[in-house]
């Protein structure tokens, strides 16, 4: 956003957050506990609410002071809760029209139940975590651990057929739902049980007469080809009962107990508890064949941790398959574009596979459904009970009595209870935030900016439901673009969670924190002995000595240097660090530059400035290459590139070689002007492209240059004008820069031949020789700096087929040009050669340890190999260097024998 204002464009970033029902209410429940040992429902519905409004007040700014922290330039004016009163009327309206279209209905069907929180949970929610095999889990409210990935086979005996061939074994994962089966299901075409077709079997536990039915949904090599039918508690089995007219069993109940229809033996107890004793039960019957491996998906609650059972349930639903169909087209014929490109594929499968959304919600934090049950009445033939929905009870009584032809003062209305799921209101925060319902604002020009932390998947989802939403209640579109950020997970790619200690808190960064700090917080927090024990571990193996202060530029260019389009963002305090030594090299460059350019300089207009050098010429052809980068990565909202164009300009262009090079031009008095016009440009340029990244040092720094003349420029960096590749093109020489990429590699080659013969302090002379006129031009142009950067002394043109100086060492640049540089008289050849020796020694005992090696493969061969040839060529300059030694040894007598 920064540079799109910066860019001149209309801009608004709007502050808000969703109210995060289970996740809030879960952590209050579990600090009421903590410190008062009381339970939610010891409370009123409405004392338990204070409590929540209590602490969201004293813990739910912290994400408005990270982002302020962060820099981040948003319209705190505007800032928005879900639960405002703005926002709960618009999420009645909604749910109002939604009802009032056919597209919200009241239904029992399977919803994906946590039976630690006792509420439906979304599909977002569900973890599907793969199991190898056997696997040990501990789960809320279980006293032991629970084993999963494992087949049981039980046997159903068939009715009327006495022996052990007369019975169908059955493979199950969930023995625990054994008392809710119906049927025994095979597939049709399985030989295996053919002659079984329309038999009745025993159930292993009851007794009872059940079904053996057959459907092609069976997969008959999976298991023993023979699965039992829980239409109440599997989606599958749901299906497949609904095709067979097979009435479900409700086995398990709300809080994960086993129900009244399992008997006295089981009722009440832990589902995984009644596990083992129905396992005991058929071992005593002689019903249980055996247990095996067997890899499997469980699905966890990723807000508690349990596993998820599928329960029946009356709740409320939006029909999704024509707002689905909607949202793809958008995607599928270009008016909607998601950003990075892949999520296109993930975003049609999942619409094209979408069922109904379940909003209901058995939590007490949220927005109540605006729904009310008519009390001791009945629709459809006294069926089914009486709902209606109204925006306030006044207007559900008077549609109730329109409904049941009573008086509405006469009429028993009962309020739903539950609460909607906050995905529903948070769908709805871009148009609620900018006055929907009252008005209907024109979303497609801004770009939504997630408030989320979670990754691209949850950002999908709910992009996904805002279009659904979205299109429907106000008939447009909520946005063209949408850009899914990457989640930030910590240096060993691991998702940040509180009870792993691995939790980086951006304000922790940005000042710096103690270890001692760290570990309170954890202790001030919410987590169990267990957990607490093992995240202080990790923060003190992560953190050893805290976090230093690293300050919000160098954090956010630290972020922004990570691929956007790319996978999860992995973030490291080490890389922070880094960016902030670039920070600092920044700041000395600047002050360096002020220094130069003295209290009477007066900068000229960019477009007016010709640049009096050829080094001048190649700075500001290099400032608008980057201005040229930058723009592109932020075009295509690849960060990345931008802050990669940025570290090279200023690091490498300008504080390690223009300003290097320019250093004696400016101790002359008095120095030409050129340089001093360059730096400036240089450094409010290089400013402006810098500031929507690193906003605060770009206005410091920014702040303290000279004026332009005029008086026109802007009160802020923030609002300044954004270089432009257009702006700069008349600075743009790539031909210049490709020349002098040449003379850099001539300044290594030098620093290289300085470093072999250990000349640290001497400035010897250089000669150059080409038997290209071009290249000789190319190099006489940049004499100066070569030697300057070099760390040589004055550096010479020697003509073509002019023999080289006796004593000079000598390095080839290419097939056309020779460097020679002075050595005699700088070093002593005897002294140097042992030194050489001892080195070459060294290099050659790696070298046959590496050639001892047994060649590998892959990765690992390719790295050997470079550091072959690494070694191999550093051996050849030194016996180079050796043997040059030795004829200067026989041509003049060593300092020690004058």
């Amino acid at each position: 956003m920064p540079w799109h204002r910066m860019c001149g464009d209309q801009v608004l970033w709007v502050p808000g957050s969703d109210h995060a029902g289970i996740a809030t209410q879960a952590v209050v429940e579990k600090q009421l506990w903590k410190e008062r040992g009381v339970r939610r429902h010891e409370l009123s519905r409405e004392e338990f609410l204070r409590e929540v409004w209590k602490w969201k007040e004293e813990k739910g700014g912290e994400i408005s002071e990270q982002l302020q922290a962060l820099g981040a330039s948003l319209d705190w004016d505007r800032e928005c809760f879900t639960m405002d009163a703005g926002s709960s009327v618009a999420v009645t309206e909604a749910f109002v029209r939604l009802y009032e279209a056919g597209l919200l209905y009241r239904s029992q069907q399977l919803v994906n139940w946590s039976c630690a929180l006792r509420s439906a949970i979304s599909d977002i929610e569900v973890e599907s975590r793969p199991l190898p095999g056997r696997t040990e889990l501990r789960l809320p409210g279980c006293p032991t651990p629970v084993s999963f990935g494992l087949l049981f086979s039980v046997a159903f005996p068939v009715d009327g057929e006495p022996g052990e061939d007369a019975e169908v074994v059955v493979g199950t994962t969930r023995p625990e739902t054994l008392p809710g089966d119906v049927a025994v299901a095979v597939h049709p075409d399985d030989s295996r049980h053919a002659h079984l077709h329309g038999r009745q079997l025993r159930h292993p536990l009851t007794g009872q007469l059940l079904p053996l039915i057959t459907d092609c949904a069976v997969q008959p090599h999976v298991g023993t080809g023979a699965v039992k039918v829980t239409p109440a508690h599997s989606p599958a089995d749901a299906e497949l009962g609904a095709r067979h007219g097979l009435s479900p069993l409700s086995v398990i109940s709300e809080d994960g107990t086993m129900t009244s229809l399992c008997g006295d033996w089981l009722q009440g107890l832990h589902r995984f508890v009644a596990r083992e004793k129905i396992m005991s039960a058929l071992t005593e019957r002689g019903l249980f064949r055996g247990l095996q491996n067997h890899p499997m998906v469980l699905p966890i609650c990723s807000r508690s941790g349990d596993v998820v059972e599928y329960l029946l349930k009356s709740q409320w639903f939006v029909r999704c398959q024509e707002l689905g169909a909607r949202a793809a087209q958008a995607v599928e014929s270009g008016a909607l574009e998601l950003s990075p490109s892949f999520h296109q594929k993930n975003w049609q499968h999942w619409f094209s596979h979408i069922g109904d959304w379940c909003v209901s919600r058995q939590l007490w934090w949220g927005h109540r459904i605006p729904a009310y049950l008519v009390v001791e009445e009945h629709t459809k033939g006294d069926e089914e009970d009486c709902w209606v929905v109204g925006r306030t009870e006044a207007e559900a009584r008077k549609i109730a009595a329109e409904l049941t032809g009573k008086p509405g003062a006469e009429l028993t209305l009962q309020r739903d209870p539950d609460v909607l799921d906050t995905w529903f209101s948070s769908a709805l925060f871009p148009f609620a935030a900018l006055g929907w319902p009252q008005e209907t604002p024109d979303l497609a020009r801004f770009y939504p900016l997630s408030l989320l932390e979670t990754g691209s998947d949850l950002l999908l989802f709910w992009v996904g439901r805002m279009v659904m939403l979205g299109t429907q209640l106000t008939g447009q579109l909520p946005f063209s673009k949408v850009l899914l950020h990457s989640m930030v997970r910590d240096r060993q790619g691991r998702k940040m969670s509180k009870s792993l200690g691995n939790v980086l808190d951006p304000r922790d960064i940005i000042s710096g924190v103690e270890l001692q700090v760290l570990q309170a917080k954890l202790r001030d927090g919410n987590l169990d002995a267990t957990e607490l024990v093992i995240a202080a571990a990790a923060q003190r193996k992560d953190f050893p000595h805290g976090i230093p202060e690293c300050g919000t530029d160098a954090l956010r260019f630290a972020l922004c240097s990570h691929g956007a389009l790319g996978g999860d963002l992995h973030l490291s305090v080490s890389e922070v660090l880094s960016s902030r030594h670039f920070c600092n090299k920044i700041w000395n460059a600047l002050r360096f530059i002020l220094n130069a350019l003295g209290e009477q300089f007066v900068p000229q207009p960019a477009e007016e400035l010709s640049p009096s050098s050829p080094m001048d010429a190649w700075i500001l052809s290099r400032l608008a290459h980057t201005a040229r980068e930058c723009e592109r990565g932020f075009l295509a909202r690849e960060l990345s590139l931008t802050t990669h164009a940025l570290r090279h300009f200023w690091l490498h262009s300008l504080c390690d070689v223009y300003l290097e090079a320019v250093k004696p031009v400016l101790s002359r008095s008095p120095h030409p002007p050129g340089p001093p016009q360059a730096l400036f440009s240089c450094a409010d340029t290089g400013l402006r492209l810098l500031a929507p990244l690193m906003p605060f040092l770009a206005e410091e720094l920014w702040q303290r240059l000279p004026p332009r003349p005029g008086g026109n420029s802007a009160p802020s960096i923030s609002v300044a004008p954004y270089p432009t590749a257009r702006s700069l093109g008349h600075w743009h020489q790539p031909e210049l820069e490709q020349r002098f990429s040449r003379v850099q590699e001539a300044v290594q080659a030098l620093r290289a031949l300085r470093a072999t013969y250990q000349l640290t302090k001497a400035r010897p002379r250089v000669l150059l020789q080409s038997s290209e006129p071009g290249e000789q031009g190319l190099f006489e142009a940049f004499l100066e700096p070569l030697g300057t950067l070099g760390h040589c002394g004055a550096v010479g043109l020697l003509p073509p087929g002019v023999a080289a100086p006796s004593g000079w060492a000598q390095a080839p640049l290419s097939d056309t040009t020779q460097m020679y540089m002075e050595l005699q008289g700088l070093v002593d050849p005897q002294t140097h050669l042992s030194l050489l020796a001892a080195r070459r020694h060294k290099l050659q005992k790696q070298l046959d340890g590496l050639m001892a090696w047994t060649p590998s493969e892959g990765e690992a061969e390719t790295k050997r190999q470079q550091r072959l040839s690494s070694l191999q060529l550093e051996l050849s300059k030194l016996d180079k260097a050796a043997s040059h030694l030795r004829q200067l040894m026989d041509a003049c007598p060593s300092p020690g024998e004058l």
